[in-house]
């Protein structure tokens, strides 16, 4: 029972993180920094991405923190649904 709320749950936070971070992206190819929807949607990202961003050498020239949160949020995601429905 809790499974079949829990499940959809998570894979809705997990979609909505990998897009935030997509959008975010691609958003940074078109739109100018100071653009108000970009300095919005850099905000709420960056809180997920910085931490990753400081564990990178400084020095590799490309940014590749998104497509390892992208990693991390699909095996949390792959963890936490395995877990639940082991429970449940």
């Amino acid at each position: 029972m809790m499974a079949n709320i829990l499940v959809p749950l998570i894979q809705a936070i997990a979609w909505v993180l990998v897009i935030a971070v997509i959008v975010d992206v691609i958003l940074s190819y078109f739109m100018q920094p100071y653009d108000p929807v970009r300095v919005k949607l850099d905000r709420i990202v960056n809180i997920f991405l910085d931490p990753i961003r400081k564990l990178l050498p400084s020095n590799l020239g490309l940014d590749i923190s998104p497509i390892i949160f992208i990693f991390i949020v699909q095996i949390l995601e792959t963890i936490l649904i395995s877990l639940v429905t082991s429970i449940g």
